[in-house]
């Protein structure tokens, strides 16, 4: 079988690189960027003030001595120029220094009366203070961010460098389908034979969660006909699917033989780990890739974090989030010659240093016991005993 490290080289091997398309600002969060942004203006673009106050000269005088307030410039006013040293001007916080100015005093640091301004005792006027230097953040045609996922702070970035649109990824046609006759909807009646239907739920809001909104959801039953009508409409219209069940030895285990039926080549199934060891990746002729995930809750949401949402991201031009490293809170014993994928939970020591606690599921279909969990370690095939402080990899379920 493959180790996890041969089933990310194949499946980067064949997930297609999606185009690019330019969309207006407001709508690019969670976009990944496929264009550089460069500074267009020095940051700050003036001296800009720092404080409400009085903008005057450093060598102007201080203590006791009053200074006449010569006039007000507010934010986004052009700047005014010192009459001179026995002068100051009133300013708001955000405006472009009064020329002739190099130093601002806060409001509170001073009283104004008739006109004027006294200072408090041991007032400090010196070159700079509370002034925002231009250029100090960075210089024109700085290059600012490239290649990233689009959030809050790199929009504002992209809004300060004046760009109305911008290039980035084009979103893919996702499509997350369940299969299992005993899977029932929430809110429909259950029998006590079946089950909720719960892995897509899981993974669609996971697939939100980074950025991805055009996520469609289907359920199949095992019924061959059935399913292999509905895999070709999806496999035509949409760029990735991600199958939860049906991948496994079972009789109804059809997932693989139907996508077989359809075109869809295997790439490989199975990969040494625990738990997701059926997991199944192929690709269509129209290069559509397909991800077969097992459907125990615990195996299908620690392989679509592992495997899918990297290589979704790696489709958008993301170099993805790498895998934190981290020590192991607690020992851990591993059996099994399979890659071990562990739940735990982050706690700080006394030092405020992260430590991975274990939180080991019962079995793959323990779903409830990933509550409170941050997302699981990667452990190295056993018989091992990994003891406490055994840095290793950590996946964050988002």
């Amino acid at each position: 079988m493959l180790t996890p490290a041969d089933a990310d080289l194949l499946i980067g091997q064949h997930l297609q690189c999606l185009p690019i398309e330019s969309l207006p600002l407001a709508q690019c969060a969670g976009a990944v960027l496929r264009e550089n942004i460069y500074a267009e203006r020095d940051q700050p673009p003036f001296d800009r003030v720092a404080m409400d106050g009085v903008a005057l000269a450093s060598h102007s005088p201080a203590g006791s001595a009053s200074l006449r307030i010569q006039a007000t410039q507010a934010a986004g006013h052009a700047p005014l120029t010192l009459a001179g040293p026995g002068h100051c001007i009133e300013i708001m916080t955000g405006a472009v220094l009064p020329a002739g100015c190099d130093c601002v005093v806060p409001v509170e640091e001073y009283t104004a009366a008739g006109g004027s301004v006294t200072f408090a005792p041991r007032t400090r006027i010196e070159p700079w203070r509370n002034v925002h230097r231009r250029g100090s953040d960075t210089r024109q045609g700085t290059l600012l961010v490239a290649g990233v996922q689009l959030r809050a702070p790199e929009i504002a970035i992209a809004a300060s460098a004046g760009m109305p649109r911008i290039r980035v990824s084009s979103q893919p046609m996702l499509a997350v389908i369940s299969t299992g006759n005993e899977l029932v909807e929430p809110g429909e009646p259950v029998l006590a034979h079946q089950i909720r239907r719960s892995n897509v739920y899981a993974i669609v809001s996971a697939l939100r969660e980074h950025g991805f909104q055009r996520v469609a959801d289907d359920h199949l039953r095992d019924d061959a006909v059935e399913m292999r009508e509905r895999l070709r409409f999806h496999l035509e219209t949409h760029d990735v699917l991600v199958l939860s069940g049906g991948v496994s030895a079972g009789r109804f285990d059809l997932v693989p033989s139907v996508l077989q039926e359809l075109g869809v080549r295997e790439v490989f199934h199975h990969v040494a780990q625990r738990p997701g060891k059926p997991l199944w990746f192929g690709v269509a002729p129209s290069g559509a890739a397909v991800f077969g995930l097992p459907g125990n809750p615990v195996s299908a949401l620690v392989c679509y974090t592992r495997y899918v949402l990297p290589a979704l991201l790696g489709s958008l031009g993301h170099s993805g989030r790498a895998a934190e490293r981290i020590a192991l809170g607690a020992p851990v014993k591993i059996g099994a010659p399979l890659t071990h994928f562990m739940p735990v939970r982050l706690e700080q020591d006394d030092w405020g240093r992260p430590w991975a606690q274990p939180a080991p599921t019962n079995g793959s279909g323990d779903f409830t016991a990933l509550a409170g969990t941050d997302g699981f370690v990667e452990l190295p095939p056993g018989p091992n005993t990994y003891p406490k402080g055994h840095v290793t990899r950590f996946y964050r379920w988002s």
